[in-house]
């Protein structure tokens, strides 16, 4: 059964919940914080209102998480996958049921709008569906070698792999980690951000109850130092960490001590090209979708938009004038389409970028402002209005430099080769688009763009069939799709002799 704060959400609205709820989850149930005077607060970025207190894990309360994880991984890792996925299937419909909840328990944590919380959540049940039907499907391959003789393969799961979250899609990553991780066997300890520590431990109770072993979904809070603990502990097998490339090259560097096995989802400045032969008006489309999901606060975001000099006029025009439109405000109702950023130092951030961009010369066409929503309660939150930026050249810092919020980057362009060249002209990599009814030159640009992930006509959208990830200071490694399974197993060789041994001694 799930626990008080889940059964909140009801009749939570925005700025009147508060939330006691041990945050840390292990042995099948939520663990008190160690005691101490090192609490943190974690903030409702709505209304800018302490939501709860987090208290960081210690050494011995990561250890105690990863021996829980230890134990249910002996149980797990021997189970067929048909078993395994029954209990991943069980989880998924656990996740359906109590979809509007957890969606209302992200938005007061992390401050997007309901609408987007809700395809979150959709996106975590698809994908542990996804990934519960391949649990039935690992499988080896048999090679016939001479005299008789033969040699087989086995995949077999790695262990307890930690997982470190981004405060951007709380529960969805702690899902797109642990799901392809149990598929294959593992267990896992996930480590959320401290911004955002409410929904994982949501998470953990539903496996619990969709039947899972004991321990084998663990929840430790903290910031870096917890993280560094999970990192080096010597019974964790992998580490899969989403965030910032600083944190990343940390993580990597920890890991490394341990020769474990990481996979990487960093950040990203990436270039969306919309030639003059597009459909413009769903190039404009796709520029929002590319520039003020989660108040642009998405790491694939396409924050560099090339645009062919020919249509540039008409471009802005239409971007400008729907950018505008944008309903900012109470993310918990239905007619937001723009909540609240993460942190207040993090809305100083972002606005410091607009600032610094117009002293570089480029021009605020909209937006770019700090906003406050008309509802009294929100009087204190961390909203700005979106933002679109003109006159930018690729030697400005916002244009280099990850903003990580609601602030487009238009430059001109005027050949295909010309573009490509400044496209890839960054130390990133995770993602791209283009815009063009030309069907060669949009593969043809595909093919060329330096990014894990290219998306032509369209913008952002996410399958779980499909993998991502990124190029370059991007990260490496992959999540979602069939390719994932090889980054949470191992392979193992086995040579069988039919006849005598020939010896050379």
């Amino acid at each position: 059964m799930a626990q008080a704060s889940l059964y909140a959400m009801d009749a939570a609205t925005t700025g009147s919940l508060l939330l006691s709820d041990n945050l840390n989850f292990w042995d099948d149930e939520r663990q008190a914080p160690r005691p101490g005077d090192n609490s943190e607060p974690v903030y409702e970025p709505a209304t800018g209102r302490v939501l709860c207190q987090l208290t960081p894990c210690g050494s011995d309360e990561v250890d105690a998480a990863v021996k829980s994880a230890r134990g249910a991984y002996a149980k797990w890792s021997k189970m067929a996958g048909t078993e395994r996925a029954r209990v991943m299937l069980e989880a998924a419909r656990i996740i359906r049921e109590r979809r509007e909840k957890i969606s209302k328990l992200e938005v007061i944590n992390n401050g997007k709008s309901i609408t987007e919380a809700l395809g979150d959540i959709d996106m975590a049940w698809q994908c542990m569906e996804y990934y519960a039907g391949l649990a039935a499907t690992l499988a080896g391959q048999h090679i016939q070698l001479p005299g008789g003789a033969f040699a087989y393969t086995r995949r077999e799961p790695l262990g307890v792999c930690a997982g470190i979250g981004a405060w951007n899609y709380p529960f969805q990553i702690a899902v797109v980690k642990s799901a392809p991780a149990l598929a294959c066997g593992n267990a896992m300890v996930f480590k959320p951000s401290p911004m955002t520590p409410v929904t994982a431990v949501i998470l953990a109770e539903i496996y619990r109850d969709a039947g899972a072993p004991r321990g084998l979904f663990c929840v430790v809070q903290g910031g870096a130092e917890t993280g560094t603990f999970l990192c080096q502990h010597p019974q964790v097998a992998k580490v899969s960490f989403t965030g910032s490339v600083p944190t990343g090259k940390k993580v990597m560097e920890v890991a490394a001590r341990g020769v474990k096995q990481v996979t990487l989802e960093l950040g990203g400045k990436s270039p969306l090209i919309i030639f003059k032969d597009c459909q413009l008006d769903n190039a404009v489309k796709g520029a929002l979708m590319a520039n003020f999901l989660t108040q642009g606060q998405v790491c694939c975001n396409g924050t560099r938009v090339f645009v062919q000099r020919d249509i540039m006029p008409q471009f802005l025009e239409k971007v400008v004038s729907r950018t505008k439109a944008i309903t900012v405000g109470d993310p918990l109702l239905d007619q937001t389409r723009m909540g609240a950023l993460i942190s207040k130092p993090h809305l100083e951030k972002v606005l410091a970028f607009v600032k610094q961009a117009k002293e570089q010369g480029a021009e605020v066409l909209c937006g770019g402002e700090p906003l406050v929503p008309t509802d009294p309660k929100l009087k204190d939150g961390y909203f700005m209005s979106p933002c679109v930026l003109d006159k930018c050249r690729d030697d400005m810092t916002c244009v280099k430099e990850e903003i990580f919020g609601p602030v487009m980057s238009v430059l001109p362009f005027d050949t295909e080769e010309e573009v490509l060249r400044r496209a890839n002209d960054t130390t990133f990599g995770l993602a791209s688009g283009v815009f063009t009814r030309d069907i060669s030159r949009a593969h043809r640009v595909a093919e060329k763009l330096e990014a894990g992930t290219c998306y032509i006509n369209n913008y952002n959208i996410s399958p779980v069939e499909v993998p991502f990830g990124g190029y370059k200071m991007s990260g490496f490694g992959r999540e979602n799709g069939q390719v994932t399974i090889e980054y949470y197993s191992q392979l193992k060789t086995v040579v069988v002799e039919m006849g005598d041994v020939e010896s050379l001694f």
